[in-house]
């Protein structure tokens, strides 16, 4: 009997070391450069072909996406929106439920605009430490909060908190339904105690950019908000369009003939 016990104690500890190489986290990052190149991801290219998930436009078009992180209010939402609609630029909002339920009004204008709301979990918990059950309800509680208050009644595309991931919770997203979505082009812009004015939030943005720049802002920055038309003023002056995740999904999962290119 002994015997048997301790053979189940070594299978057990075992397995439990197998869960853990399984369930290694990862946090996004890439190989950054000023010279207007696709940065690069290196093992995460694989990983991310495999499960469908993005983190640029590959195509070499000089298309630009903007993402938004929103998981509190700093007051500055409503200038983003406000350059955006002038300017006629899409953008995903990623929110939180903490967001949903503090600023409705914000998301119900996000939407009624003709913005994407994007899944960035309802309480931001790391998803590479609990279960697949545990990340469905955290997608499928914020899909339901943003149903109730806006005509999206849907959430597909999802953003980890941050930006935390491995090829587990990669695979299992994309068996719930989601397209993960990361970035290529991002800084230091989310502490609200270290704002650095809106001429450098311009500066690391023409730094780094590139074709198929998907871009990573927070709305909390005081910098972002007054950068935000410069911005898109100066990359429109380089042949840079604006477009929706919408687009560059359609565009690599509908044949060609039928999309128009």
């Amino acid at each position: 009997m002994r015997k048997i016990i301790t053979v189940l104690a070594l299978l057990f500890a075992m397995i439990g070391n197998l869960h853990v190489i399984e369930a290694s986290s990862y946090g996004w990052g890439y190989k950054k450069n000023n010279d207007n190149q696709v940065p690069e991801i290196g093992k995460y290219q694989a990983m991310l072909e495999k499960y469908n998930a993005y983190y640029a436009d590959l195509s070499g078009k000089k298309n630009i996406y903007l993402t938004f992180d929103n998981g509190y209010e700093e007051g500055y939402t409503e200038a983003v929106l406000d350059v955006l609609k002038k300017e006629k630029v899409p953008a995903t909002f990623f929110v939180t439920g903490h967001y949903v339920k503090s600023e409705p009004e914000l998301v119900k204008r996000m939407v009624k605009e003709g913005h994407i709301i994007g899944n960035h979990s309802y309480h931001h918990p790391d998803f590479t430490i609990i279960t697949k059950q545990a990340i469905q309800e955290e997608l499928e509680t914020l899909e339901a909060a943003v149903a109730r208050i806006t005509e999206q009644k849907d959430l597909k595309y999802l953003r980890p908190p941050r930006g935390l991931f491995n090829e587990q919770t990669l695979k299992w997203s994309n068996e719930l339904g989601y397209i993960h979505v990361f970035w290529s082009l991002a800084f230091k812009d989310w502490n609200v105690n270290d704002q650095k004015g809106w001429r450098y939030a311009h500066e690391q943005i023409m730094n780094q950019v590139h074709p198929g720049a998907i871009v990573l802002l927070h709305a909390v920055s005081a910098d972002n908000a007054e950068a935000l038309s410069h911005i898109i003023k100066d990359l429109r002056k380089q042949g840079y369009q604006f477009k929706s995740l919408d687009d560059l999904v359609l565009k690599e999962t509908v044949p060609k003939a039928l999309y128009g290119l």
